[in-house]
């Protein structure tokens, strides 16, 4: 039987056969080839092969995977009716844009946002919960419209778990 050259069993032909049969070599401190040749830390092992990315973008997908998504919560029925509620007393408050600009009515709504990723395994199944504080610009008949420090944000009333602010402490 032949010698093992990893998991397979070394040819008869093989090149490099005596090399292979002789080992690693071991040297020892006095010794020129070690003086001349010191090892390598490890730390420094990384960074010869940090500049070659075989995968382009591999990095990047597997950081990806690890954002963790959640699933749609749903709303009880009193729940329901308190987001009704609430969406209500801001469209008083907001019914044009010159009462919207007048009362200046500062929220934060709490939506769900489903994961965009296509290479996720939670695309189409999952998603966050983000909050965004903001004025309300108006209320239409299925989304809210918020003015925020990056620009303007719609945001449909099926995503919205919940809002809160100053305008319905001082109502309740």
């Amino acid at each position: 039987m032949y010698p093992q050259i990893g998991v397979m069993p070394m040819p008869m032909n093989f090149r490099y056969k005596e090399v292979l049969q002789r080992g690693r070599p071991i040297h020892q401190k006095w010794d020129d080839f070690l003086i001349k040749h010191p090892p390598m830390a490890v730390s420094r092992w990384a960074k010869i092969f940090s500049p070659f990315d075989a995968l382009e973008g591999f990095d990047e997908r597997i950081a990806r995977q690890e954002v963790t998504y959640e699933a749609k919560r749903e709303l009880c029925e009193d729940d329901a009716a308190e987001l009704n509620h609430r969406l209500d007393v801001l469209h008083n408050y907001t019914w044009n844009s010159r009462m919207a600009k007048a009362n200046h009515v500062i929220v934060t709504v709490t939506y769900f946002v489903p994961c965009s990723d296509v290479h996720h395994r939670a695309f189409g199944l999952a998603g966050r919960y983000e909050s965004i504080t903001g004025m309300v610009l108006g209320v239409g008949e299925n989304e809210i419209r918020l003015k925020t420090d990056t620009g303007e944000k719609r945001i449909s009333f099926d995503t919205i778990q919940s809002i809160s602010g100053a305008v319905f402490d001082s109502k309740q």
